[in-house]
């Protein structure tokens, strides 16, 4: 019933670990025990309703949860352990406080580094400078996909490896498309995290007011719930200045129904399926990306004090302290007030696609990071790396992370487990969001020169917020800046 597995090359260290004989053997001790139960007290399903969740059971009959992880057949021959460059997310540190268990699963010592979203930019940059990579594996950020393909940063996945091991069909569509360039993938998947409209679902149900699905309801909602003497406020989004506020405002023109270059429109969307051929033309000063600007205008009124200064979490921390109505979040930024079990948010917050503008559509634009491979990786460490590579993104992992905290799951079969439906409403909404086409990764297409026009919307744009200019100005300069950039 236990496999001991050795942990070194001589064999004197080892570690334990249930068969799958073992774990099969629970599970039928877990519905014998639910039916014993309920014949002795006459506990009938018809009685009952729905049945609860009990000893590992399952919440839907027939469907059997993703097993722990088990340990590779052979350990890890990484000289040094195996070395990963990640950002500072709460999911990644998730992995981080995992760190012993993962040790123990790929038989080597496991070292990891987080960065901020641009020093880790650049620290993967520097790294693919250096003659030989520091890193066995790294998290590139979705919208820079083409840049560290275009760069020679990362390697293309059919190159070092079978893709059929990741089994890539029970990733969420969109996410899986999101880590290729020019038809070929260059990443796994780690996190697919959808930015979504949080709300206080219990604040609107007691006033009366529907879910914020569009943009006039949002601002009529901010509107009746910003009470800035109460220190309550109507709205918290990214307005920071650089990144945090460029990432919004593309996403804002795609809820207007405006991609920001000139991708051809398709069913469902917009095809950044092809993008590699170049040759697009900036969309950013257009009468959508008016409108976009317009409603962040808008939203400036009904925005804590500090909006100017709020970046991914500084927006969801005081919507997770009850003192604002709705924020604009990623999925993975849920566990700061789902996990406290002293914040007014948690158990009370509805969960929604980016609301929309008159000629928009319900998207949930997916973020999230890939691990990826560098090019300049070591042959001896190649093998190895892919290994490391499939195990921590494969169904198991992902369900641990779950487990301990993180609210991303970039797979259908993970978001589909009963022990992790019970976890979050979010898995099953998100699940349902791909299913509708509603998870896209065109509002940031990743074009080699997308974080240069990032940093100018970003500064222009807070420039508009801070009334230096007005939005029609602010975006005539957006738009001549990235012509520039993307002419040369």
């Amino acid at each position: 019933m236990i496999e001991r597995r050795p942990r070194t090359r001589s064999g004197k260290s080892y570690s334990l670990h249930p068969s799958a004989a073992f774990l099969e053997h629970f599970s039928q001790l877990a519905d014998r025990i639910d039916r014993m139960a309920r014949s002795t007290f006459d506990m009938s399903q018809s009685a009952t309703g729905a049945t609860d969740y009990y000893f590992g059971g399952s919440y839907q009959a027939g469907r059997a949860a993703i097993a722990p992880p088990s340990a590779l057949p052979a350990p890890l021959k990484l000289s040094g352990g195996l070395r990963i460059l990640v950002h500072g997310d709460p999911t990644f540190m998730v992995m981080e406080g995992l760190k012993r268990q993962f040790e123990q699963m790929v038989g080597a010592d496991i070292h990891q580094r987080a960065f901020s979203i641009d020093r880790l930019r650049e620290e993967a940059l520097r790294n693919a400078e250096r003659p030989k990579s520091s890193y066995d594996l790294i998290a590139v950020d979705l919208p820079w996909m083409g840049e560290f393909v275009e760069q020679g940063v990362i390697a293309p996945l059919t190159d070092v490896m079978d893709v059929s091991r990741l089994d890539p069909a029970d990733f969420h569509t969109a996410g899986w498309r999101a880590t290729h360039w020019g038809g070929r993938p260059y990443g796994v998947p780690s996190q697919t995290t959808p930015e979504l409209m949080f709300y206080r679902k219990d604040w609107f149900a007691r006033d009366g007011l529907e879910p914020p699905v569009t943009t006039d309801a949002v601002i009529n909602a901010a509107r009746h719930f910003h009470d800035p003497r109460r220190g309550r406020y109507g709205v918290a989004w990214n307005a920071a200045r650089g990144t945090a506020l460029g990432h919004t405002f593309m996403m804002t023109c795609a809820a207007f129904g405006q991609p920001i270059i000139d991708i051809p429109e398709i069913a469902g969307g917009y095809d950044a399926d092809n993008l590699a051929q170049g040759g697009f033309q900036p969309m950013l000063n257009t009468e959508r990306a008016l409108q976009a600007a317009d409603y962040l205008m808008q939203l400036l009124d009904y925005a804590p004090p500090d909006i100017l200064s709020m970046s991914w979490y500084e927006r969801v921390r005081p919507y997770g302290a009850g003192r604002v109505a709705m924020a604009y979040g990623y999925t993975l930024l849920a566990p700061y007030f789902e996990l406290d079990p002293n914040s007014p948010a948690k158990g009370n917050t509805g969960y929604l696609p980016h609301p929309y503008g008159p000629q928009g559509a319900p998207i949930a634009p997916v973020g999230g990071y890939a691990l990826c491979i560098p090019t300049n990786l070591p042959e001896e460490r190649l093998e190895d790396a892919v290994e490391a590579l499939v195990a921590f993104t494969s169904p198991a992992a992902q369900k641990l992370y779950v487990q301990n905290g993180s609210r991303t799951a970039p797979r259908y079969s993970v978001g589909a487990d009963p022990e992790v439906r019970r976890l979050s409403p979010i898995f099953g909404l998100v699940d349902q969001m791909s299913w509708r086409d509603e998870l896209q990764f065109w509002p940031r297409p990743p074009i080699p020169q997308i974080s240069e026009i990032i940093s100018i919307c970003g500064h222009e744009l807070h420039d508009m917020l801070r009334g230096i200019v007005t939005p029609r100005d602010a975006l005539d300069r957006v738009q001549a800046r990235a012509e520039k950039i993307l002419k040369h």
